[in-house]
């Protein structure tokens, strides 16, 4: 889950780190009254999550009240990337002597953290790696130790900050390290990272990337998740236990286990790339290793309801579960679902027992005509899909072709 920067503004306060003072404001006349109360200059800054908002003029400096609730009301409502701008965070202005980049984050391919440090900050670090890869200091970190005091003095060493700023800046890099570590973060990132003008060392801006596989452990970052942001299809497989993304297709899929999931996608899209209007995945459903009839109902409800859904494409491998019971469970999901599956079906079952599951969807066929097709392999019920999707078959047309025969 990533955070606001204002969420991650709150969270470094509360760790000890040094900030700006702020508060958030949903309206220019908020946003005039909280930067009256601030002082002068203050800095108006839109509150999404992704990058470049500067450049995109999410970011402003006011030097008086009219300025201010002026400059709120052009940056609220601002789409940014894809993001609309909600919210804004008003800030005091920064005295800044000099701006650096700091940021821990998960290092995958080394097994471990790693701890990335500039004395070039203020701009795009992937700009920065790639230009001046020089000035960007990569450092490891143990898990099993992470950043204290001789850590965060071989990461300012490594940066080549000036003696004197290296006990300042070493305090806060083992300050952010609490943050990571205790938070379950998989990304801190504070950039810039100020000196100011007293050479006391700020957080002027602040990045977190939460570990939700963690969020057992944290029940106060349920209230950092930001409801109004989510797809309404996500946050209703989220209250299913469903793993459900939606993607911007128009076949809906459904498998079991992240890697079929991920295949079932690239051959849909695969299908798709020759017929009218291109049919491709609306969604990522992992319904994972069983296959119960509740589950295969919910699963295939949410994908129903999505408007954009013209097909939907169940491809199941049966492993520990019986393709039988994973049949089972779909007559009995479509019984459950009744009118509501009223979008064509592709069907495709294989592993344990896929001839005992086929046989209990082919007794189930009167029921399921006009809803059904039963595919024998991946690639044909892909393509099967694709063409529902497309409007160049019907589901009649399907089940008198040889992959519908079953």
């Amino acid at each position: 889950m990533d955070l606001y920067e204002y969420q991650a503004r709150d969270l470094f306060e509360s760790y000890g780190v040094s900030v700006m003072r702020a508060q958030t404001a949903t309206t220019p006349a908020e946003a005039r009254q909280v930067a009256e109360e601030l002082g002068w200059p203050a800095v108006i800054k839109a509150q999404v999550k992704t990058g470049g908002r500067g450049k995109a003029g999410g970011v402003k400096l006011a030097k008086t009240a009219d300025e201010a609730e002026e400059l709120a009301g052009q940056i609220l409502g601002m789409d940014i990337k894809g993001h609309t701008v909600h919210r804004v965070m008003v800030t005091e202005g920064a005295d800044i002597a000099a701006e650096y980049y700091f940021s821990i984050l998960v290092d995958r391919s080394e097994r471990q953290y790693l701890a990335m440090c500039s004395r070039s900050g203020g701009m795009d670090i992937e700009t920065l790696a790639v230009e001046r890869p020089e000035e960007l200091a990569r450092v490891g970190i143990n898990p099993l130790v992470g950043i204290d005091e001789a850590k965060a003095a071989e990461i300012a060493a490594a940066a080549g900050f000036d003696e004197a700023d290296r006990p300042a800046l070493e305090a806060i890099f083992q300050k952010l390290w609490e943050v990571f570590r205790d938070e379950d973060a998989t990304l801190v990132e504070v950039n810039p990272l100020i000196k100011a003008g007293d050479g006391s060392m700020i957080a002027l801006d602040g990045k977190v990337t939460l570990d939700e596989n963690a969020s057992f452990r944290h029940p106060a970052h349920e209230a950092l998740a930001d409801i109004s942001a989510v797809d309404p299809l996500e946050q209703k497989a989220r209250e299913m236990g469903l793993n459900y993304v939606k993607l911007d297709g128009n076949v809906g899929v459904i498998g079991n286990g992240a890697g079929l999931m991920m295949s079932t996608l690239d051959v849909v899209a695969y299908a798709g790339e020759d017929l009218p209007g291109h049919p491709r995945p609306a969604n990522f459903l992992d319904i994972g290793g069983g296959a119960s009839a509740e589950v295969m109902a919910n699963g295939l409800s949410l994908i129903l309801s999505d408007a954009d859904v013209k097909s939907v494409f169940v491809n199941v491998y049966g492993g520990i579960t019986s393709c039988e019971q994973v049949a089972t469970g779909i007559v009995q999901a479509l019984a459950l679902l009744g009118e509501r599956a009223n979008k064509p079906i592709v069907l495709r079952l294989d592993g344990n027992n896929a001839a005992g599951g086929r046989q209990v969807l082919r007794k189930a066929r009167e029921r399921l005509a006009g809803v059904v097709v039963v595919a024998t392999t991946m690639d044909g019920g892909a393509r099967m899909a694709a063409q529902l999707a497309a409007g160049t078959a019907t589901v009649e047309d399907l089940r008198d072709a040889p992959e519908g025969k079953n």
